[in-house]
């Protein structure tokens, strides 16, 4: 069977293109052998799934592994100790039953199908811990537990009992068998589970696994681990891409975020071709492939909607980032940080938080723009204007500033500056959206972010526009402004670039002029 890209489920290196995880798991191997219980938190199609599958293979020989996974266990399960140990207890023996796991003693089995299958409603924690005891001291080799969507449970007391009775056990692994190591994969990190606990009951339970293991390993990919994974492609399907410019492409959109960097390689391969976009692997074809992930609905960002709903804080806080330029150090005791860190939102970079990556944050720009189309009065203009813009499939960049100037002046000239200062470069984004919906992609230069500046790139039919958004600040701010967008210019190779200004002072000359400096021509529109 040929080999695919593989965006749902687990994935396996004999049926999908897959990054070498070697290194990764080696390092998780080292923990285990020194008997390290970990907890490996990564946000959402992370690959954890994947990981946990990739050790149990390759630790097989070495270990008896029972891997189980919470998911799909009803509620009602962890509302009555005797159903939960009695769940356990059938996890653990189906693994048994189907084989996954060997080297347990015959008494131990036969223990842990009873308990699988006992009504008795002296079924307790004290009666798994001995099974535990019984299992581990009588292994022919050490036994490990893999526990997969722990979030399922995190929130329930007698799964944190469940904890308890563990983190017991290793305190007197000395004296008493239990097992090697414990992987406990989650989007939350169990040792912080105060974020999911009801607040009546978070003062009762202060990091119930506080034993485990502080797990760095980065499971984001590299660009080396994009071109391991390319190069496995082009060389089976004959493609002769470039593999290191697509990897760093691909890269710079995703950060290695694995979902997106898979999905996006499964795009490329399976629908641009039926589309007949041709070439596939190139740099256009990679814009072409985000472009279509951004209009997608999967479970990824299903998932955000979900989060930044459940967590209005961590919305206000991305809100004010894209729109208001507003700059957040990193702070390891902050709530709103640890669940953007989490859900895998937002990264530290040099001690400031960032969005992770581009896909996540043209995706919010728009998701936060759409809950204004209906009522905006700016996007409404550029939807009555927008086929005017477009000549010989390129942008008209400059009629686009001139109209939007018109339009913005005509809607908000009564408003006042701070109304206008917060919201200026929010209606300029929705004046573009309708125009390239659907054809064309933007993102945010991140450098560029902040309170006074804004460094917009368009991606259109393959060609790219830089448009910088900037809050008036004197002639000499201004003229560091034009510099600074001449490089930009420089690094993307173009000859004519874009500044939006938004000007409070009265004496203000509203319009749209040309200015050249050395071989590059600015268009600067003043509103």
């Amino acid at each position: 069977m040929k080999k695919y890209f593989n965006t749902a489920g687990i994935c396996y290196p004999d049926e999908h293109y897959m990054v070498n995880m070697d290194s990764r798991l080696q390092e998780i191997a080292q923990l285990i052998e020194r008997g390290e219980y970990i907890t490996l938190h990564k946000a959402r199609q992370y690959g954890k799934t994947t990981t946990l599958h990739l050790l149990t293979e390759q630790l097989a020989q070495k270990y008896a592994i029972f891997s189980i996974s919470f998911e799909g266990i009803s509620e009602n399960t962890y509302t009555v100790e005797a159903s939960f140990v009695k769940r356990i207890c059938g996890l653990f023996y189906n693994a048994l039953l189907y084989g996954e796991t060997d080297g347990i003693s015959k008494e131990a089995q036969d223990v842990c199908k009873k308990m699988s299958n006992t009504d008795l409603k002296d079924s307790d924690l004290f009666s798994l811990s001995n099974l535990i005891t019984k299992i581990c001291m009588e292994a022919e080799k050490p036994v490990v537990l893999f526990i997969d969507e722990v979030d399922q449970a995190s929130n329930q007391e007698i799964f944190l009992s469940f904890l308890g009775m563990l983190r017991d056990k290793y305190l007197k692994r000395k004296r008493q068998p239990t097992f090697q190591s414990v992987i406990l994969a989650s989007v939350y990190d169990i040792k912080n589970l105060r974020l999911k606990m009801r607040p009546a009951s978070e003062h009762l339970y202060n990091s119930p696994w506080n034993i485990a293991a502080d797990f760095n390993v980065d499971m984001n990919f590299c660009i080396k681990d994009i071109v391991g994974m390319l190069d496995e492609y082009d060389k089976e399907n004959h493609i002769k891409m470039d593999v290191l410019s697509i990897a760093k492409d691909i890269f710079d959109y995703t950060f290695g975020y694995p979902f997106l960097v898979s999905r996006i390689c499964k795009i490329m391969d399976e629908i641009l071709p039926k589309r007949n976009f041709n070439p596939v692997w190139t740099h256009e074809g990679v814009i072409e492939a985000i472009k279509e992930l951004l209009l997608e609905s999967n479970t990824l960002f299903d998932d955000m909607i979900k989060k930044l709903n459940d967590f209005p804080e961590l919305k206000k806080m991305l809100y004010s980032m894209l729109f208001q330029g507003e700059k957040f150090l990193y702070n390891a005791d902050s709530f709103i940080c640890n669940i953007g860190l989490m859900f895998g939102f937002l990264k530290n970079s040099e001690g400031m938080i960032a969005l992770s990556n581009r896909i996540f944050e043209t995706r919010l720009y728009n998701l936060f723009l759409s809950e204004d189309l209906i009522t905006s009065k700016i996007y409404k203009s550029a939807l009555l204007d927008k086929n005017q813009f477009i000549k010989n499939k390129e942008l008209d960049m400059e009629r686009i500033l001139m109209k939007f100037t018109e339009a913005f002046t005509e809607i908000y000239s009564d408003e006042d500056d701070s109304f206008l200062e917060e919201n200026g470069r929010r209606f300029f984004l929705l004046y573009l959206k309708p125009i390239i919906n659907g054809i064309g992609n933007y993102y945010i230069e991140a450098r560029t972010r902040n309170m006074r500046r804004t460094d917009i790139i368009i991606d259109y039919l393959g060609k790219q526009y830089v448009c910088e958004l900037k809050i008036w600040h004197g002639k000499e701010y201004h003229e560091r402004g034009e510099k600074q967008l001449i490089d930009y210019l420089n690094y993307y190779h173009l000859k004519k670039g874009y500044m939006l200004s938004f000007n409070f002072n009265k004496k203000k000359e509203i319009g749209v002029k040309r200015i050249k400096i050395g071989d590059k021509v600015l268009v600067e529109a003043v509103v």
